[in-house]
């Protein structure tokens, strides 16, 4: 396997043929306020039109041990075995139908040796949850998902997805790989604490939260939030929910993405299902760096081998929680994984993977996911 990675600001040229071999692969994690984005991407195709082109909108790129803004993290890869397949759906193609959107990534994605599928989506037009049940659907207990949900940094406002030349909003890209000679780890681990007291939902529809005990639900969030309800959505971040149902008896977290003032209502990344019980969270600097340093390693040991290239999806609540300390997660993990891997990422609106090897793929927030490959 060759890697090749640069981080890219506005005044950063493109040179030609700057990689230094024929990449098969190239991934892209971009800031939305990086302004040429267009003129980048339409560049580095014409650099490189053989290369697949895969990426998405983040709340903050990583690249090594550090964490940037207002920047492109660029990721070459040349395999020497494995195959790879792009594939893609439009949101609007299947009726805004998370499930059957995972399903048709799913299908396509089928094949002799698939081994693994890295899934990049919009951030914000999708329901995570229903995404991974189809995804699920009619796959291999054999293929291993990771992937995450584009970001926008704290806005909320609008997340796009790069296939190839093409940025785009309510698009699903995903990377489908081959080959009995790919290594694959993977982990994901948060570090929040649950408080408070558990309480029922009573009235949702799918990620659209309603009630909880009978009481309107934005109304009773709000008043855990106090002085920070003003700044909702993105204040929601910072007080996420943790959520047990039949599905999920290890508890998984949601993050909000949008409230409905005349509704009373909360938008989820993921389902909120009636009859599940929920409690508020929230977290400390020195548990979540702790949680980033478990992921590592389950993901280790999820491989028994060296990884050579890994993927870091990290929440944006995580982010803003962390602030000025925010690469102590990132070194956490590299400090596991150790000084050989090449590492690259971005701060999510979801993260897409198992807990551990014997758990199946689930949507998470607030996690630190990470996916690991080696020849």
């Amino acid at each position: 396997m060759k890697v090749y990675q640069q981080s890219f600001t506005k005044e950063t040229p493109l040179n030609d043929h700057f990689i230094g071999f024929e990449p098969m692969v190239i991934f892209l994690f971009v800031s939305p306020s990086f302004g040429p984005q267009k003129s980048f991407i339409e560049k580095l195709h014409s650099l490189y039109p053989n290369a697949i082109k895969i990426g998405c909108s983040t709340a903050g790129e990583i690249l090594g041990n550090q964490v940037y803004d207002n920047s492109v993290a660029l990721t070459a890869v040349a395999f020497d075995h494995v195959k790879l397949k792009l594939v893609e759906v439009d949101i609007e193609d299947v009726d805004g139908d998370s499930f059957n959107a995972g399903k048709s990534i799913s299908t396509q994605c089928q094949g002799p040796s698939l081994r693994h599928i890295l899934v990049l989506s919009d951030g914000l037009n999708v329901n995570g949850a229903e995404l991974v049940k189809g995804l699920h659907d009619e796959l291999s207990e054999s293929v291993s998902i990771t992937g995450g949900l584009a970001g926008d940094g704290p806005d909320f406002g609008k997340t796009f997805v790069i296939i190839n030349d093409q940025i785009t909003n309510k698009k699903i890209g995903a990377l489908a790989f081959y080959g009995d000679d790919l290594k694959i780890g993977f982990g994901s681990k948060g570090g929040w604490d649950s408080f408070g007291v558990e309480r029922l939902v009573t009235k949702s529809n799918k990620n659209v939260l309603y009630e909880l005990d009978n009481q309107p639900a934005l109304s009773l969030y709000k008043s855990f939030l106090g002085d920070k309800a003003k700044d909702l959505p993105s204040s929601g971040l910072l007080f996420p929910l943790s959520l047990r149902d039949d599905d999920n008896k290890t508890p998984v977290v949601r993050t909000i993405l949008a409230i409905d003032e005349e509704a009373q209502s909360l938008t989820f990344a993921g389902n909120i299902p009636e009859g599940a019980y929920v409690r508020l969270m929230k977290a400390n600097v020195d548990r979540i760096i702790n949680g980033a340093e478990k992921s590592a390693i389950i993901t280790k040991e999820t491989m028994n081998d060296e990884c050579q290239l890994a993927f870091l999806i990290s929440c944006v609540g995580r982010r803003l929680v962390m602030k000025q300390l925010v690469e102590e997660e990132v070194e956490a993990v590299n400090d596991v994984l150790g000084p050989q891997v090449s590492t690259t990422g971005f701060y999510s609106y979801g993260e897409i993977a198992p807990f551990d090897k014997f758990t199946p793929c689930a949507l998470h927030n607030q996690t630190m996911t990470i996916t690991t490959f080696a020849e």
